[in-house]
């Protein structure tokens, strides 16, 4: 039989030490190590509770705080010595604890679980990490709507089945991705809320015996409310799918916008250049200029993905309450809130350096039957039903392609081979003309894109200044 472990805060009940085996499958502290701001913010809490609670002395909780408080400062420099025998974040720093007052720092665990504990730090850590991504989500907002500013005047072909359709403005185009990442925010903002519910107190399902005060421990640690059922408290990881949810949409978003910047940078389209510092050359042909930046945020969104459906499959057949299997929610949890921060980060910093190629695309809106649409509003505002306007000019189409004509190599009296009600102004129609017609709510219209620009603005303005002193 193997020698009792001297290691283990909660070895009691067992007479040998357990298989080297089952400690690395059982250990997590090479990743949870991460949480250590949370879980000794949620200790220094819990001591003032207790003490508030005459559970243990005022001395007794000023040693414990002061023990956490320097165990702290040696992880955040990197001098503290984590061990694999003790298993995860929550033993390591109650046996530091213990090892550096003594027998005091074991009364830190009264009236606690290491359930209700990791439910606490983890709650912490998703609160922490939706405000920086909700910042970085502002940031790509806010460069966004500068770009749509300052290319205000810049026209491109709209595009429907990758095919041309009808022109559009630049800022037009960019504005629609501020609309998604202004989704995105508000993603994150639920995901916040429903993540800022104190579990600490639930222990390890039922609730504890002494005469904690719940709320006193939530307003330390700045949490909206506690979890009033002690079950749900620990068992309960759906903000967390809330989180990967959010940040798997907010990848598909980036992933649409990159493959956009691939696209348009791409020789076939030339609407735009790379600069030198956001992409790479070709170890083989000389001339190669990668978008791999782009490419790179469009191959990490299938990661964040596979994050979520691991996040839903590691829950969907747990029994309550709390089970080992939810050691597995935190390393997926925290590939995501990397990739979905650098992700954003790169993209904001890419997006100004972009080179629009006005010329090309100014050209491709000018396609030769571009403006069929607006060439079939024409006589439908002349109250031909718009069915059959689109049937002439269908047939006009043809007619030029048959021809290898343009639409604007025909003359009025070719117009008026398709419908007699064609008039003379109808060879004024352009894409400039086009655009103007359009300057209704949400239209591509050039007083439309900036009245929704300035309001766009002025929501993201109100945004950074609710945020700008955040309560916690």
């Amino acid at each position: 039989m193997k020698k009792k472990s001297e290691q283990k805060l909660w070895g009691g009940r067992f007479n040998s030490s357990t298989e080297d085996i089952v400690e690395q499958l059982n250990a997590s502290i090479e990743f949870d190590q991460r949480l250590f701001h949370e879980d000794i913010s949620g200790s220094i809490a819990h001591a003032k509770m207790l003490a508030s609670c005459n559970i243990i002395s005022i001395k007794e909780c000023d040693l414990i705080v002061n023990g956490l408080q320097e165990i702290y400062e040696e992880i955040k420099n990197g001098d503290f010595n984590f061990q694999i025998d003790r298993e995860d974040i929550h033993l390591n720093i109650e046996a530091a604890l213990i090892d550096r007052i003594g027998s005091v720092g074991a009364k830190l665990h009264t009236a606690r679980s290491r359930n209700d504990q990791i439910a606490t730090d983890i709650r912490l850590f998703t609160r922490k990490e939706c405000t920086a991504i909700l910042q970085e989500l502002r940031n790509l907002r806010r460069v966004l709507l500068n770009i749509a500013e300052q290319e205000s005047q810049i026209i491109l072909p709209g595009y429907t089945h990758l095919q041309r359709a009808q022109p559009i403005l630049l800022s037009h185009h960019l504005q629609a991705y501020e609309a998604m990442f202004s989704r995105d925010s508000q993603r994150f903002e639920q995901t916040r809320l429903n993540a800022n519910k104190s579990p600490l107190g639930a222990g390890a399902l039922a609730g504890v015996t002494y005469p904690i005060d719940r709320n006193f421990v939530a307003k330390e640690l700045g949490f909206d409310s506690i979890i009033t059922n002690s079950i749900d408290a620990v068992a309960d990881r759906d903000f967390i799918l809330d989180f990967h949810s959010a940040a798997s949409t907010t990848m598909i978003h980036l992933s649409r916008l990159a493959e956009e910047i691939i696209i348009w940078g791409s020789s076939e389209f030339n609407f735009l250049t790379f600069d030198d510092a956001f992409a790479t050359g070709s170890s083989i042909m000389p001339q190669k200029k990668n978008p791999d930046v782009a490419e790179l945020i469009r191959g990490k969104c299938a990661r964040v993905i596979g994050n979520l459906v691991q996040s839903l499959t590691l829950l969907k057949s747990q029994p309550l309450a709390y089970n080992k299997d939810l050691q597995e929610d935190k390393e997926s949890f925290f590939d995501t809130v990397d990739t979905v921060k650098i992700c954003l980060i790169a993209m904001h910093k890419m997006l100004p350096t972009l080179g629009f190629n006005t010329e090309n695309m100014y050209k491709a809106a000018n396609d030769d039957f571009i403006l069929a649409t607006d060439f079939a509003d024409y006589l439908s505002k002349k109250g031909i039903p718009f069915r059959d306007a689109h049937e002439a000019i269908g047939k006009l189409v043809l007619y030029c392609e048959n021809n290898q004509l343009a639409f604007s190599d025909l003359s009025l009296e070719d117009f008026q081979k398709s419908h007699a009600l064609f008039d003379s102004d109808i060879l004024d129609m352009d894409i400039h003309t086009a655009l103007s017609n359009r300057n209704v709510i949400g239209g591509t219209g050039p007083e439309s894109v900036k009245n929704e620009r300035d309001k766009a603005m002025s929501r993201l303005d109100l945004e950074e200044n609710s945020h700008a002193n955040p309560k916690n």
